[in-house]
């Protein structure tokens, strides 16, 4: 055995010479240990080896030719740094993490292609050669040069010796996945959640703006941010206060050519610009980045972060940048209006002094409407507050679902055709069940914020709940006794039943999680004369659904803070904070209220009010099915984000639909008005010059009963106002799309 090259990989007995008839199979002189392994292995194949510290591969010892041929297929990122010269070998799958760098670095030492980061790296692979431990670590960082300038990037590592036959240690391999896209999305979501908790804070305008700028320039690591209010003259913008490091201040009156050309015109049309200078011009700036906030009659100032160094703006530095502009310049001009609410306040105070100066009878009466006056300030207040957390949380919703529709529809498309194996299936079926996850916290984000479209329908409590029975039996474990006290005869309710459901599965949840040791709980509901006193604020017929528990309880601390929005007192990982405020944003956009009572170790009841329903319960529509609808059906598809449409577009053609596309209403009407015919209408609703529940009302006056389908990810409107239109909320699956037309058109006919 000592000294012997086993069989399976001694491949010098393999070669042959290359004939002058072997022209046509350049890789017959080639060891087999090289082949196979895609564009990385016929790069090692022409490899000129003998500049190479490791000499030609048939010389290679055994271990480093059972290592390559094992390297070469795996779609793992796999990096092989061997002999002491750190000599680096990789395959297809790792090539695209170094960039630039490939294909130069193959067979090479280290040093040569990785020495911006060799002080960094180097150390890490001598550790595992000098004793043969492995180093694993997760979201390590490295500054690597690989498109042009550095970045900082992140990946999760997995060095480990690998032994020749005699035990010593040939070399490192390196198993690696790059996770700076997540590390950064982590990173940008804290930031603006402390810009999120930091400025509601904040009453003065100046130390907003202060706070917001400063912090993002230490984010960033820039060398000056600053806000420019636009002069409405289209040339001159005003920048009141900037924050700088190792640059000097350009506060005052500026014209917009001192920072690029045609910037107020980019910046108007909505479009964020870049601006590079040569190195040791424009005031010391090599890079800079304006992002615009717009107001609905053009552009209102704008926010610049400036670099005296070289720099690239990578997708995450520019989302950071525009969230940041959006959240800090809207809790700036709040904080404005709240001052000159102030000031007309102070000069009512002193004209009602001196009118008690007059009349010292006035006195007490004067006295008394500043306190309400004060009263209604800060009413005022606090409800601007939670209305500009509903909004912010409505876009995040909004721009969230529109990128979650054309990954949904692409995957379900990939899957439908699969090219490849098992693995890919399961791939696909993981992200699929991702995109549903984040779907189901969107719906919870918008029912929170009351920006929720509801399908609200008349429904039976005693029958809903029924159904769920063995769900909910399941969700709560055999500890748990289950009680239902809901009368058959009641009558319905007007409530959307798939948002009941999950905000009923939520209170399920919750009582669960309130008794760790087993315990009882009661579903009950009944009607006004029967229960809770209804919640104030809460008018007409109304009937309560209440989940009650035996568990823990909540003291008065936690009772008082239960609803509020991301505030949870289970563990890291077990709770997102978002139940109980979308049972409560439920409620009240359904037009009814929330109520919820607690004490510590006498369990919790949590009480629904809903509204009766006018209209009796309907019957089940028939389900859609999964084949392609008949031929000739004929869709004008009209969406103004080009990603959505055409995402929703391949989805009708997989579903059978000859599919006509328009990138706005206007466009639709001109393929009209030149003849072009549809059987039926799908459109979203938000759009830049007109909704389109506005676009397909108009159209019903020219085609009579045209089945019209509108797509919504974000539209606080109820079913009047969308004028009666089959509404489709944002994402949905094919299913849900095959359902929705099937309806339609059986309606049609």
């Amino acid at each position: 055995m000592d000294g012997e090259v086993p069989e399976a990989i001694d491949d010098r007995r393999e070669m042959k010479p290359v004939q002058d008839n072997d022209t046509d199979n350049p890789a017959a002189a080639m060891p087999s240990f090289l082949l196979g392994g895609g564009t990385v292995s016929t790069l090692l194949q022409s490899l000129d080896w003998a500049a190479s510290p490791l000499g030609a591969p048939q010389d290679w010892s055994a271990s480093l030719k059972t290592l390559m041929a094992t390297i070469l297929p795996a779609k793992a990122q796999i990096v092989l740094f061997w002999g002491a010269d750190y000599v680096s070998l990789y395959n297809d799958a790792y090539a695209p993490t170094i960039g630039a760098k490939h294909p130069r670095a193959l067979g090479r030492p280290g040093q040569e292609n990785w020495s911006e980061l060799w002080h960094d790296l180097e150390p890490l692979l001598r550790g595992v050669r000098e004793t043969g431990e492995t180093f694993a670590a997760q979201d390590r960082p490295f500054y690597i040069e690989r498109r042009g300038l550095g970045e900082i990037a992140y990946f999760d590592v997995s060095y480990s010796a690998v032994r020749e036959i005699d035990g010593s240690v040939g070399g490192v391999l390196c198993i690696v996945t790059e996770t700076t896209e997540r590390v950064q999305f982590q990173r940008r979501q804290a930031f603006l959640l402390e810009l999120g908790q930091a400025l509601p804070g904040m009453d003065n305008a100046e130390d907003i703006e202060a706070f917001a700028v400063r912090r993002l320039g230490e984010e960033l690591g820039a060398s000056r941010v600053f806000f420019g209010e636009d002069l409405g003259d289209g040339q001159h913008v005003r920048v009141a206060r900037d924050w700088v490091d190792g640059a000097t201040s350009v506060t005052g009156e500026l014209n917009y050519q001192a920072f690029a050309a045609d910037l107020p015109t980019a910046l108007a049309s909505g479009r964020s610009v870049h601006a590079d200078y040569p190195a040791g011009t424009s005031a010391q700036l090599c890079a800079s980045l304006y992002v615009p906030v717009l107001r609905s009659d053009g552009l209102e100032a704008l926010l610049a972060v400036q670099f005296q160094a070289p720099h690239v703006f990578v997708e995450d530095e520019c989302l950071l940048v525009e969230a940041t502009a959006k959240q800090a310049w809207k809790a700036i001009t709040h904080a404005r209006a709240e001052r000159a609410l102030r000031a007309s306040s102070a000069h009512l105070e002193a004209t009602f002094a001196e009118l008690m100066a007059l009349n010292e009878s006035l006195e007490e009466r004067v006295g008394a409407m500043l306190a309400d006056r004060e009263a209604a300030l800060l009413q005022l207040h606090e409800g601007r507050k939670m209305e500009m957390i509903g909004q912010l949380t409505g876009g995040i919703a909004h721009d969230f679902n529109n990128m979650l529709t054309p990954i949904i529809a692409s995957l379900e498309l990939i899957r439908r055709r699969p090219d490849d194996a098992e693995r890919s299936t399961r791939l696909i079926d993981g992200a699929l069940q991702a995109a549903d996850r984040a779907r189901n916290l969107v719906g919870r984000l918008l029912s929170f914020a009351r920006r929720q479209t509801l399908k609200p329908q008349a429904v039976s409590l005693a029958a809903l709940v029924g159904d769920m029975r063995e769900l909910i039996a399941r969700s709560l474990g055999p500890t748990i006794e289950v009680q239902v006290r809901i009368d058959s005869g009641l009558p319905p309710v007007l409530v959307d039943p798939h948002q009941l459901e999950l905000a009923l599965l939520n209170l399920v949840v919750n009582a669960r999680d309130a008794m760790a040791n087993g315990g009882r709980l009661v579903i009950a509901a009944g009607d006004v004369d029967s229960g809770p006193g209804k919640p104030e604020g809460v008018a007409g017929q109304q009937l309560w659904l209440q989940v009650g528990d035996s568990g823990s309880g909540m003291t008065e601390d936690v009772l008082g803070r239960c609803i509020e929005p991301f505030y949870s007192t289970k563990g890291v990982g077990k709770g997102t904070g978002l139940g109980l405020p979308m049972v409560q944003g439920l409620a009240a956009q359904s037009g009814g209220g929330f109520a919820i009572r607690s004490q510590p170790g006498e369990g919790t009841q949590a009480t629904l009010w809903l509204p009766l329903a006018e209209a009796p319960i309907s019957a089940a529509g028939a389900a859609a099915e999964e084949v392609p609808l008949a031929e000739g059906v004929r869709v004008l598809l009209v969406d103004d984000e080009d990603i959505v449409r055409h995402a929703t577009a391949m989805q009708l053609r997989d579903l059978g639909y000859h599919v006509t596309e328009a990138a706005s209403p206007a466009q639709a009407r001109v393929l009209l008005d030149e003849g072009l015919r549809m059987d039926v209408l799908v459109t979203d609703q938000i759009m830049a010059d007109e909704t389109g529940s506005q676009f397909a009302r108009g159209l019903r006056q020219r085609h009579g009963a045209l089945p019209v389908l509108i797509i919504t990810g974000y539209a606080n409107l109820s079913p009047r106002e969308l004028y009666g239109f089959e509404v489709l909320r944002k994402p949905f699956r094919r299913a849900e799309l095959a359902e929705s037309l099937a309806q339609l058109l059986r309606n049609k006919a």
